[in-house]
């Protein structure tokens, strides 16, 4: 009885998340292309948003596209690893499971569309 209520809360929580993810990542990859369209497009971004930053090279594509691209393949994996995931358990509580999951993807989210929006300040 206890798997059965483990398997269902499992199911619950995990939909739940899958369809947030997803609309993340779909707003990820809008806010990106649009911003796509405002930013100039050169081999390294990081010194027109700021000068003071000598970090590594990053190209647009790149500074614009790692974030969406992350979170898509972490839905993904949400979506097609669905049993595996039931499986794999870290802590007992599945929902501190859920909810760090969350965070994580929501802190991806939150850097892209800084990303995204910084880009499209510099093009404007």
């Amino acid at each position: 009885m206890d798997f059965d209520h483990d398997s269902g809360e499992f199911s619950r929580l995990h939909n739940l998340f899958t369809f947030h993810l997803g609309v993340a990542v779909t707003l990820a990859w809008l806010t990106s292309l649009y911003a796509a369209a405002y930013a100039p497009w050169v081999r390294n971004i990081r010194p027109l948003l700021d000068p003071s930053n000598v970090g590594p090279a990053e190209s647009t594509w790149s500074y614009l596209f790692i974030f969406p691209v992350v979170l898509t393949t972490a839905w993904l994996i949400s979506i097609f690893g669905q049993n595996i995931l039931a499986r794999f358990r870290l802590l007992k509580n599945q929902a501190i499971e859920f909810g760090i999951a969350a965070a994580v993807a929501f802190a991806m989210f939150y850097l892209s569309i800084d990303r995204a929006v910084a880009a499209m300040f510099l093009g404007m």
